[in-house]
C-alpha cells in the first residue's frame, strides 16, 4: 500500500493568484526537489507553501508510525497541490474629494497531498537486431 498524507493551511494572507504561480511549479515533483525549489524561491508565497509541505511530510511519517508500516521519505511526491480562494478582508482606502474606495485583501487556502511512489519493477530489455542500412538513391545534394 502506498502511503498518502495531506496538509491544509487556511486563510493565508496572500492572493490565490500569486500562490498559484508557486504551487504550479511543485505539483507532481519529488518532495525533496519541491522543498529545495521552495527554499530558494524569492516569492513570499514559497514560505507558506513550504510550511504546508513540511506539515504533509510530518503527517505521512506520523501515519506510518501509527500504522506500524515503513515509509521511504525519499519516495514521496506531491500528488495534489491546490490553492483555493479564502475569505476576503474588506477594507476602505481614502480617495480624492473625501471619498472612500473599497479594497479587498484576498486570502488563500492551500491544500497539499503527498503519496509514495510505487517501486518500479526492473524488466529485462531485449536487444533488437540491428536495422539494415538504408539503400543509396545515387542522388547528389
Amino acid at each position: 500500500m502506498a502511503a498518502q498524507a495531506h496538509a491544509t493551511q487556511r486563510s493565508a494572507r496572500q492572493s490565490p493568484y500569486k500562490m498559484r504561480l508557486v504551487i504550479d511549479e511543485i505539483r507532481g515533483k519529488n518532495v525533496n526537489v519541491a522543498l529545495a525549489y521552495l527554499a530558494f524561491s524569492k516569492k513570499h508565497a514559497a514560505k507558506q507553501i513550504e510550511k504546508t509541505l513540511r506539515s504533509a511530510v510530518a503527517n505521512a511519517e506520523h501515519l506510518a508510525r501509527e500504522n506500524n508500516t515503513s515509509l521511504d521519505v525519499d519516495a514521496l511526491y506531491v500528488s495534489r497541490a491546490v490553492v483555493n480562494e479564502g475569505p476576503k478582508l474588506k477594507r476602505f482606502m481614502p480617495a480624492a474629494m473625501g471619498r472612500a474606495t473599497p479594497v479587498q485583501k484576498r486570502t488563500s487556502h492551500i491544500e497539499i497531498e503527498i503519496a509514495e511512489k510505487a517501486a518500479k519493477a526492473k524488466t529485462a530489455r531485449v536487444k533488437a537486431a540491428p536495422a539494415a542500412p538504408a539503400a543509396k538513391t545515387g542522388r547528389k545534394r
